[in-house]
C-alpha cells in the first residue's frame, strides 16, 4: 500500500443522525456508509483522516414527537441515540469523534466556540423581526414552522425545502403558519446573532469555482449567484434546542448552526483533544487539507452555501474545503422510506439477519449518489445469490474457477481493481464502479482485490 507524503488531514463529515427513530436502510445507503468507505480508502492511501459521526437531538420536531407521545424528550433521545450507535456498529459505520449534544463537552465546546464567534464579530448581534404563532406563541421557525417556498412552489417546512433545496424560513415562505396548531404568524423585535452570508461571498464563490458538488446544488448557487446572500439567525428566543451562552443568554442556537460549530468543534477535538474556544478552533483547522461532506441533496443550501460561510467564519482556508458527496432519495418498493408509516427496513433489524459484506456491497452498489434508486428486497436477493459465491471463495482463499466461467485475464482484473481504488477518493467518488471492479477482481483473483474488498465491507 503506498503511503501519502500529504501532512495535513482529509476531514470526512456525515450528517448527525437525527433523534426522531431507528435508522433504516435508506439512511446507510445514503451519506453514512459512503463516507466509512470513503475515510477507509483516504486511510489505505496513507492519509492523516478524521471523521464525525453523532445524532441530533436539538430539531424542534424532536420535541413535538415526545410531547404528543407523552415521553420525556431527553429520554426519548438518549434511547434512539443507543439504536443508532448499534446500527453504525452493526454497519462496520466507525468515526474516530462522536458528537453527543447530551454530553457537557459537546454543550461547552459547542456554545463557546458560538459565544467567540460573536465576540469576534463573525456573529454579529442584529434587531430582526421575526414571526411567532398568534395563537400558541411559538416562535416560528423550523418544524414549527410551514409553508410554501417561495422559489419552487413546494410546501415547506422551515430550514429547507425538499423540492428544491434552497433556505427556508418563516420570513420567506409564502404563507406561512404555525406547523403545531395553524396559528397565523404575528412579527416581533429580536436582538440575534446572524451569520452575514454575504460578508464571506468572495471566499464562498472561490469555494463554488473549486468544489465538487453535484448539478443540484450548483443550482441552488446559482440562484444565490443572482441574488445577496442572506442573514441567517444563529440562535433563536424557542423553546428547544442548545441553550446559548455569554451574548446569547436566553437563545437556543438555530440546529443547523449547531450542526455546523458541532463539526468543526468534533474536527478539532479529532486534531488536536481538548481544543476549546475560537483561537484553538482555528489553530487545529489550520492542519486540514481536505472536508469533504456527505450528504443527501434535501441539505444542499447547508452543505453548499452555509456551512463553508460558517466554516470560514471560523478561520478554516476555503483551499480546504473540497466539497460533497451528495446522495438523491433512495425509495423502497417505489415510495419514499418513512419513519412515521413504519415503510422501512429497519438497520438492526436487517443486518442482525444479512451478512453484512453482502449488505455494504449491495447499498454501496445500488446507493442513490447520480440519481435516485429503489431498494427492493428481489433485487437484493438476487444481488446475493451472484455475490455470495465470490465471497465465500474469497474467504476460504480458494479457486474462482467455480463461480467465474469466464474471468477477465489476470492482467485486466488488476486493472479493474486500481480503477475501483481510483473510484474511492472523494473527487469523483463513485462507490458502484469500485463494487463492479471488486467483483471482476474476485472471480479473476487479481491481486490487491483483497484490500478493495476490506475496505467496501469494513472487514
Amino acid at each position: 500500500m503506498s503511503t501519502s507524503t500529504k501532512t495535513g488531514v482529509t476531514v470526512v463529515i456525515v450528517p448527525p443522525a437525527t433523534a426522531n427513530g431507528p435508522m433504516h436502510v435508506g439512511h446507510l445507503s445514503g451519506p453514512y456508509l459512503a463516507a466509512d468507505i470513503a475515510a477507509r480508502a483516504a486511510r489505505a492511501r496513507g492519509e492523516r483522516v478524521v471523521t464525525t459521526a453523532g445524532f441530533d437531538v436539538h430539531q424542534n420536531w424532536v420535541l413535538t414527537r415526545a410531547e404528543r407521545e407523552g415521553v420525556d424528550v431527553e429520554k426519548l433521545a438518549a434511547g434512539f441515540r443507543e439504536e443508532i450507535i448499534a446500527a453504525l456498529d452493526a454497519a462496520r459505520i466507525s468515526y474516530d469523534v462522536f458528537l453527543d449534544p447530551q454530553s457537557a463537552d459537546y454543550q461547552r465546546g459547542v456554545t463557546t466556540l458560538a459565544a467567540d464567534l460573536t465576540e469576534a464579530g463573525r456573529f454579529p448581534m442584529r434587531k430582526l423581526t421575526l414571526l411567532a404563532c398568534a395563537d400558541c406563541n411559538r416562535t416560528l421557525h423550523q418544524s414549527y414552522v410551514v409553508g410554501t417556498c417561495a422559489w419552487c412552489g413546494s410546501e415547506a417546512a422551515g430550514g429547507g425545502c425538499e423540492g428544491c433545496g434552497g433556505y427556508t424560513s418563516a420570513e420567506n415562505l409564502v404563507d406561512p403558519k404555525c406547523n403545531r396548531c395553524g396559528g397565523a404568524p404575528r412579527p416581533f423585535l429580536a436582538t440575534v446573532p446572524v451569520l452575514p452570508m454575504e460578508d464571506y461571498r468572495e471566499e464562498i464563490m472561490e469555494v463554488w469555482l473549486r468544489a465538487e458538488l453535484p448539478d443540484r446544488a450548483r443550482k441552488i448557487v446559482a440562484h444565490y449567484l443572482e441574488r445577496r446572500l442572506p442573514d441567517v439567525p444563529i440562535a433563536y428566543p424557542t423553546n428547544w434546542g442548545l441553550a446559548g451562552t455569554g451574548p446569547h443568554e436566553g437563545l437556543r442556537l438555530e440546529v443547523y448552526a449547531e450542526v455546523g460549530l458541532s463539526t468543526l468543534h468534533g474536527v478539532a477535538q479529532g486534531i488536536k483533544p481538548g481544543a476549546l474556544g475560537l483561537e484553538a478552533t482555528a489553530e487545529a483547522l489550520s492542519e486540514v487539507d481536505a472536508l469533504w461532506h456527505f450528504n443527501g441533496i434535501d441539505n444542499g443550501f447547508y452543505f453548499a452555501l452555509f456551512w463553508p460561510a460558517l466554516y470560514l467564519a471560523a478561520g478554516l482556508s476555503p483551499d480546504s474545503i473540497g466539497g460533497a458527496q451528495v446522495n438523491e432519495f433512495y425509495t423502497l418498493d417505489g415510495e419514499k422510506f418513512s419513519t412515521s408509516r413504519n415503510h422501512a427496513i429497519w438497520a438492526n433489524d436487517f443486518l442482525t439477519s444479512e451478512d453484512v459484506d453482502v449488505v455494504r456491497l449491495y447499498l454501496a452498489w445500488d446507493r442513490p449518489d447520480r440519481f435516485a434508486s429503489n431498494f427492493t428486497l428481489s433485487a437484493y436477493r438476487e444481488f446475493e445469490a451472484y455475490v455470495r459465491p465470490l465471497l465465500d471463495a474469497a474467504r476460504e482463499q480458494g479457486s474462482h474457477d467455480e463461480v467465474a466461467e469466464h474471468p477477465l485475464p489476470p492482467v485486466l482484473a488488476e486493472a479493474e481493481v486500481t480503477r475501483g481504488l481510483a473510484a474511492l477518493k472523494p473527487r469523483g467518488f463513485d462507490p458502484a464502479l469500485a463494487v463492479r471492479a471488486v467483483l471482476t477482481g474476485m472471480a479473476a483473483s487479481a491481486p490487491g482485490v483483497e484490500a478493495l474488498l476490506q475496505i467496501l465491507t469494513g472487514r
